[in-house]
């Protein structure tokens, strides 16, 4: 029998460790299409912490995969990154994480550079660290801490997948599922203020072109300028988001005060001061309800934005609307499920108490596992701040806290597995 005492202290006296792996992640920036450096520092501390390291390179048919999302580069030279050990003839268990970040534009408004990590007030400080390179952290903590505590806990397939695009079209995981890195259940290792998050909504990534009537600014009054008309519909489609909870009811998405979000993550128009627009284009991300495909959710959006367009008579012509990356699915792990009730426990035997459980108006890769392969998962992290905002951060503490939760969980999986 393992000890608790014993196995805080080896994640205690392993910390420093941990964090300092964090840095070196977070040093590498790692956007869409440029993955490779931390690709290979991941690998690195793989091979270091006893996995047989893979680089999984992903298939340009890909994108053309029914699950798939829209892609936004080549695939030529990327790769996923797959750790694995323990024996073949036991029960199995997938971490998963994604690699990539979102762009930290402005860095000027950061206190300090969005690649350089830096640790203050018990933070650790840069683009990643919240989401979510500290989940490596902890996860490899873990196994480290179990390695000195519990050698040979592993009496299964443990493998740790380190995926890229997450951010935007969740290809990576879905490239590795199709290629067969599968396991009994998984843990995402997002951050989830050391709470269990159970479910996501659907998230649709959409471009709408809007043509409007350029002309000189002096008859700006008499022109038709599009940037005023994606305002229009910006309104419209955020009152069509607010009535969703009601159109398409799903308990276990009620407790979110706005499940269906509508974000304008980007507009372009305009090449002059001086001169009305010819077009503008917007760049959406749309939640959408779990009982809709991202199909139908496309479909609806689209009749929206052709509502929409008619009530207001301004439109000269039709927006275009283009698929521009995300086509997640919504998903939710069933309330009560043995692999909730396994982390829970594992929470109570260091904090005292059970995790919050709770789903998001986002999303995650465990939809891919939970929707289409038949893979129980959930997703057990950190506490971060202001993810994909300035100054994102992590609570180094907390991935202290989770790695003694995540370490007595793969302790009790595989103990209890094994014994059947």
């Amino acid at each position: 029998m393992v000890s608790g005492e014993a196995l805080d202290s080896a994640v205690d006296a392993l910390a420093e460790e941990a964090f300092a792996f964090l840095e070196r992640l977070v040093a590498a920036p790692s956007t869409v299409g440029h993955e490779a450096e931390v690709c290979d520092v991941f690998g690195a501390e793989l091979a270091a912490t006893g996995f047989d390291v893979e680089f999984l390179p992903i298939p340009e048919e890909i994108v053309s995969d029914p699950l798939a999302g829209v892609g936004q580069t080549s695939y030529a030279g990327r790769a996923n990154v797959l750790g694995r050990r323990g024996r073949g003839d036991g029960p199995s268990l997938l971490l998963n994480g994604h690699l990539d970040v979102v762009p930290a534009d402005s860095p000027e408004f950061w206190s300090s550079p969005p690649f350089q990590p830096t640790r203050r007030d018990g933070r650790l400080y840069g683009r990643g660290a919240g989401d979510m390179k500290c989940g490596f952290a902890m996860g490899v903590l873990a196994v480290r801490a179990l390695d000195e505590v519990a050698p040979g806990f592993d009496t299964g397939r443990l493998m740790f997948l380190g995926a890229i695009e997450e951010e935007c079209t969740g290809n990576g995981t879905l490239s590795a599922s199709r290629a067969g890195v599968l396991a009994d259940a998984a843990v995402v290792l997002e951050p989830t203020d050391l709470g269990i998050l159970a479910g996501g909504v659907g998230v649709i990534w959409l471009d709408v072109r809007v043509v409007g009537r350029s002309a000189h600014a002096e008859s700006a009054h008499m022109a038709v300028n599009p940037v005023d008309l994606c305002g229009v519909l910006t309104q419209g489609l955020r009152k069509w988001c607010e009535q969703l909870p009601q159109e398409a009811p799903d308990e276990a998405f009620a407790e979110l005060a706005s499940p269906y979000n509508l974000n304008v993550g980007g507009i372009s128009a305009g090449d002059w001061h001086s001169s009305v627009p010819t077009d503008a284009v917007l760049r959406l991300r749309v939640g959408f309800p779990r009982s809709w495909s991202p199909g139908e959710a496309e479909q609806r959006i689209r009749a929206a934005i052709a509502d929409i367009v008619a009530r207001d008579g301004r439109f000269p012509s039709e927006p275009v609307v283009t698929a521009a990356g995300f086509r997640a699915a919504g998903y939710a792990l069933a309330d009560g499920h043995p692999l909730s009730a396994a982390m829970a426990r594992a929470h109570r035997e260091v904090h005292g108490a059970d995790p919050r459980r709770f789903v998001t108006g986002a999303t995650t890769d465990a939809r891919f596992y939970v929707n289409d392969f038949d893979v129980p998962a959930l997703c057990y992290g950190p506490q971060v701040y202001d993810m994909h905002g300035i100054d994102e951060s992590v609570e180094l503490s907390s991935i202290v806290d989770g790695a003694k939760v995540l370490a007595r969980f793969l302790h009790h999986w595989f103990e209890r597995q094994h014994r059947g």
